[in-house]
Order: C-alpha cells, then sequence, then structure tokens
C-alpha cells in the first residue's frame, strides 16, 4: 500500500469511528457496581522521558472517566510497536504515518492508527556550526537509519540545498538514491536515538523532534535548519496506534477523544516550546 492510500485509509478510519430478583438481583448489582469502581488501566508505549502531554492525560483520565493510564518508556522505535503486537501495551504514540508502513510490512505487524496527535518537524542540529552554508567538503553527516527517517532526512539536506535524491523513490529515497553531492558529505546512518548524541563526531546530525527534545535540545532554537510545515508534511504526521483487533475499542476512542482537545494542544505549546505542532483539525 502507497503512503498516500495509507494517509487515505487512515482518515477514513478516523472520520467512521466515533467512537433475576430477590437476593440474586442485590448480589448482582453489587457487583456490578464494584467492577465499574475499578479503573480500566490502559498501557501506553511512548518514546523518551519527556511527555508532558500523556502526563496530563494521565490526570484527566483518571479524574474524568476512571482509566487509569500506565506509561511505558522505550528507548527506541522499534520496542513499542512489537510490544503493541505482543500485548505488553495496549497503545502508543511515537511515529509517522510512514514508519508504521514500513514497519507494518518489514515486521508483518497489525498496528494501525486511531487518532492524530501532532508533527515534530525533523532539524539538523550542530555544536560545530550555526548555518548549513558553512559545511565544507567531506564533512560527516549523522543521519537516522530505516527506510522512513533515513528518507525524511536525506529530503530534509535536499530542501536545505546540500544533495540532491532521485525524485522517482517519493518520501523513501535512500543514500544509494543520491544524484548530486557536490560536497561529497559523508553520510551516516544510526538508530534514531544515537543521532543527537553523535554530534561530537560529526559536523551535524538530523534529528526526530522527539529525539531532540529528549535530549534537552529546542528544535526551534537550537536546530540550525527545520523541515518546513506544508501539505507534503503529512506522511510524517504522528498518531495513537492500536492492534487492529482492537481499533474499535470504546475506551481507547475515549482515549483518542480527549487528547485530540486545546487543553493538549497547550501542553504540547508550552512544553516544547512550538516543537510539536497539534495536527488532529488539519488531519480531518
Amino acid at each position: 500500500m502507497s503512503l498516500k492510500k495509507l494517509a487515505i485509509s487512515t482518515l477514513a478510519l478516523f472520520t467512521l469511528g466515533a467512537c433475576g430478583t430477590g437476593t440474586n438481583s442485590v448480589t448482582q448489582s453489587s457487583e456490578k457496581s464494584e467492577a465499574n469502581s475499578q479503573p480500566k488501566v490502559v498501557k501506553v508505549g511512548l518514546y523518551g522521558e519527556k511527555n508532558e502531554d500523556w502526563d496530563y492525560l494521565k490526570k484527566e483520565l483518571k479524574e474524568k472517566e476512571n482509566i487509569e493510564l500506565e506509561l511505558v518508556k522505550f528507548t527506541d522505535y522499534v520496542t513499542p510497536n512489537t510490544a503493541l503486537e505482543e500485548g505488553s501495551v495496549d497503545i502508543n504514540a511515537f511515529q509517522t504515518v510512514g514508519y508504521l508502513e514500513t514497519f507494518n510490512k518489514e515486521h508483518k505487524t497489525h498496528i494501525v492508527p486511531i487518532g492524530w496527535t501532532l508533527l515534530q518537524p525533523l532539524g539538523i542540529y550542530s555544536n560545530k556550526i550555526k548555518n548549513v552554508s558553512e559545511l565544507k567538503e567531506n564533512d560527516t553527516v549523522i543521519i537516522p537509519d530505516g527506510a522512513s527517517n533515513g528518507g525524511r532526512a536525506l529530503l530534509l539536506l535536499q530542501e536545505a540545498g546540500l544533495i540532491k535524491v532521485d525524485a522517482s523513490k517519493g518520501v523513501l529515497p535512500a543514500i544509494s538514491d543520491i544524484t548530486e553531492n557536490k560536497l561529497n558529505l559523508n553520510i551516516k546512518e544510526v538508530t534514531a536515538a544515537q543521532t543527537i548524541r553523535s554530534l561530537d563526531d560529526a559536523a551535524v546530525a538530523i534529528a526526530n523532534g522527539d529525539v531532540a527534545i529528549d535530549a534537552g535540545k529546542s528544535p526551534k532554537q537550537d536546530a540550525i535548519f527545520l523541515e518546513k510545515v506544508t501539505e507534503k508534511s503529512k506522511p510524517y504526521y504522528n498518531f495513537i496506534a492500536a492492534h487492529e483487533k482492537n481499533k474499535d475499542d470504546a475506551v481507547l476512542k475515549t482515549i483518542v477523544k480527549y487528547y485530540q482537545t486545546d487543553a493538549v494542544a497547550k501542553v504540547l505549546e508550552e512544553s516544547t516550546k512550538g516543537a510539536s505542532i497539534p495536527i488532529w483539525n488539519e488531519a480531518k
């Protein structure tokens, strides 16, 4: 399935989704009341330590819906999905449309988006230069690995005027698809979590927004080049994901409903200094 078809089918999914007598009766009523008083526990797979939006949501849902979120934090982009597929978490929230399409295909998983969340522009960071124009011949450039994140990073380098890639590859170009590299930049792939940590060993590193934020960076302030947000950004929209067998679960729909609010948008704005952009209204 193409990214375009996945995005269209995902939008359709979000649009369609809403959402005895005597002693025995008393006993059943008591048991029902006790069952209803127990919180509904939902395990949420997240990336990194800084997830203020979910910290806020945890309090809101416990107070207003008796839903108890257990935030399970991971340090990579693979385990949150394998945990979801295996059932050790109920939902996760960390990935883009493009990443999930590739992951499902490569790992034969059954994960689907159930609600849009945010967009985090990709950024170019450096401890050595202040502008991409300062890059020199043979400089090392670190990018995240994987078809989706790596392809997105190469397109950002193209947007910055540093390379050109084969346009026929769409949003998933690989290093082998570079058609022009005038500075002969040495482009190296590492896991997404290692990009910022590799800054001392490279001229620049390209990092996902959540990785940068978790490392204490402010994309808007610290990136020397930041990805533009346009109509072409849709493959990079983030969302809440579930196993396909649970996509219509009422409790999960309630979580999505509470996430897609002005209150959560405000938390995102304040906690990330505008680096995480709410997109649930634009995606409808």
